[in-house]
């Protein structure tokens, strides 16, 4: 196997409320009128919550997804609908909304959230950290996990729920000027490991943010640390 060279190591915060600790972060972003990635995740909605109560007040901010579902917007799986139900409809004024459009053909979506995404300075990607190890969309033997020319890719799934996808790219989720992860429960802890303390290596997509020069700073809990 070919060795990968790690350009960023990984800072670990082990807290008793991981949720709280990003939802701190958000709003400080906000507040200073940040670009802001959002992701899905079963992790992500307390935070959210959290983050409205800290800073009611986006106005100055901007939010993107780093990845979608292929379904409307208001679909139980959309990634924009739990950001939505969860932060959006909890703030007294919004940031400037930028989705991506899961009703589109995933193509089409895709070339159109290239248009809005080209050119953005992203201060702050969130990401979550699947059990198989996949950021965003990006999964293990998938074609999307390769491109590195475009910023936005569509493809399949790598697992449940198997809904075609819309995804930033590596090369745009490394180009941010800071990446967050918030990863919490001791199913997770074997893909912590995988990801962020072994050698880098495409069976563990997450891994490979190692290879850019943004920050990573990931927040989890006492399980998520847990495997050595």
């Amino acid at each position: 196997m070919t060795e990968i060279a790690e350009q960023t190591a990984p800072a670990f915060h082990v807290v008793d409320d991981p949720a709280a600790a990003v939802a701190e972060l958000l709003a400080a972003e906000a507040k200073r009128g940040g670009t802001l990635v959002l992701t899905g995740g079963s992790a992500v909605d307390r935070a959210y919550e959290l983050a409205a109560l800290h800073q009611p007040d986006w106005s100055q901010a901007a939010v993107f997804w780093g990845d979608e579902r292929c379904v409307p917007p208001d679909d139980e799986l959309s990634n924009y609908a739990l950001a939505r139900r969860t932060l959006l409809d909890r703030l007294a004024r919004l940031p400037d909304v930028h989705r991506i459009r899961g009703e589109l053909d995933p193509a089409e979506a895709a070339v159109e959230y290239e248009a809005a995404v080209k050119d953005v300075i992203l201060d702050l990607v969130l990401l979550g950290l699947g059990p198989d190890g996949h950021i965003a969309s990006l999964f293990h033997g998938s074609p999307q996990l390769h491109e590195r020319s475009r910023l936005v890719t569509d493809g399949p799934p790598g697992l449940e729920p198997f809904v075609h996808r819309v995804t930033l790219t590596l090369p745009a989720l490394v180009a941010a000027r800071r990446i967050v992860l918030l990863v919490t429960g001791q199913g997770k802890a074997e893909a912590v490991q995988r990801a962020f303390r072994d050698p880098i290596s495409e069976e563990a997509p997450g891994s490979l943010l190692r290879t850019g020069p943004a920050p990573i700073d990931i927040y989890l809990d006492a399980a998520a640390a847990g495997a050595r």
